[in-house]
């Protein structure tokens, strides 16, 4: 028996919150987040996965780009980030998987969600889905992906976020037609069904009023990237006001950062690493997880005092599994 959904469907007052691990009881969870466009293989980011789960990380999360940034090579080149999650999902078995963050742009919405569930089956149940209206046109001329204006590439987040609702809820035998803005699905069966009933999404970012809208509509997690606490305290209070546009109560809604990671047990260490990277001790303590471990309490502290309770701490140099192994016994059990 078809479906028929005029409008994406969306989240209601009462939509499942997401996994919390430790984030419902005050303390904050710390997550591995790495960027293999900036030069990785698939086995350094298998050794960093294995790593991260055996030292009792919550999850192992990667970007989905492309093309690298800044002054690197790049080489060996791009690793595409839902191969690699269904290798990992399989060469894995606790950690939690996922993506910051996959622009619509880059995937057709019925193929991703075949991507999506697939992988969610392949780990056992473990994905959390990232997903991002996209920023870098440099990679989409590269890779001739087309990159359309900011207003059209909000439409296809909003699209695919509820088209994703829609077909992981309609039952299995059933098709659906969704008709979105700027994306329509005809009868579609919306097969194969992730093994979650929703894999938890997240929705993250800068914007002052669709992108707090689209968090509070659709999110089980809000995240904002590699800023101050002032300006993540701001948006999470933009998502507080969208949810109580809604009727949703905020607490329904995990709040998250990412902060790039060089933490060292001396001021040696802390240089060596930060030298590794490219970047300069001092601004790295200014702006990022940086410093002694103590220093690095203390810097998710603030965040978790705004109601961060989770941190995804981005690690640039892959190669350095003792710089996990630090944060997981000095760090991670102060937090």
């Amino acid at each position: 028996m078809p479906a028929d959904s005029s409008q994406p469907a969306s989240s209601s007052a009462t939509a499942p919150s997401a996994t919390t691990d430790r984030a419902s009881d005050g303390k904050v969870g710390l997550r591995v987040f790495v960027e293999p466009q900036q030069g990785a293989t698939y086995a350094d980011q298998l050794a960093v996965a294995r790593a991260a789960e055996e030292l009792g990380y919550e999850a192992f999360f990667r970007s989905d780009h492309y093309l690298k940034m800044g002054d690197v090579s790049g080489l060996p080149g791009p690793t595409d980030a839902w191969l690699t999650l269904a290798g990992l999902a399989r060469e894995t078995s606790t950690i939690r998987l996922g993506t910051l963050l996959t622009s619509v742009t880059f995937r057709h919405l019925g193929p991703l969600a075949i991507s999506l569930a697939q992988v969610d089956q392949m780990s056992g149940g473990r994905l959390d889905i990232g997903l991002g209206a996209g920023w870098y046109d440099d990679e989409h001329t590269a890779y001739g992906i087309p990159f359309p204006p900011i207003g059209e590439r909000f439409d296809m987040l909003e699209d695919t976020l509820g088209a994703l609702e829609t077909l992981w809820s309609t039952p299995e035998g059933e098709t659906v037609t969704v008709r979105g803005k700027r994306i329509d699905l005809v009868d579609s069966p919306g097969l194969p069904k992730p093994l979650q009933q929703r894999p938890p999404v997240i929705v993250g970012g800068f914007g002052k009023r669709r992108t707090p809208a689209l968090a509070a509509r659709f999110a089980d997690e809000f995240n904002v990237p590699f800023a101050d606490v002032d300006t993540v305290a701001t948006q999470y209070r933009r998502v507080d006001e969208a949810c109580a546009e809604r009727g949703r109560a905020p607490g329904e809604i995990v709040r998250s950062a990412a902060l790039v990671l060089c933490c060292g047990r001396d001021e040696a260490e802390l240089a060596r690493r930060a030298g590794a990277i490219g970047r300069d001790p001092e601004e790295l303590r200014a702006n990022g997880a940086a410093g002694t471990p103590d220093q690095v309490v203390d810097t998710i502290g603030r965040y978790s005092a705004i109601g961060a309770r989770r941190i995804y701490l981005q690690m640039l140099d892959m190669s350095d599994l003792d710089h996990l192994e630090l944060v997981a016994s000095e760090v991670a059990r102060q937090v």
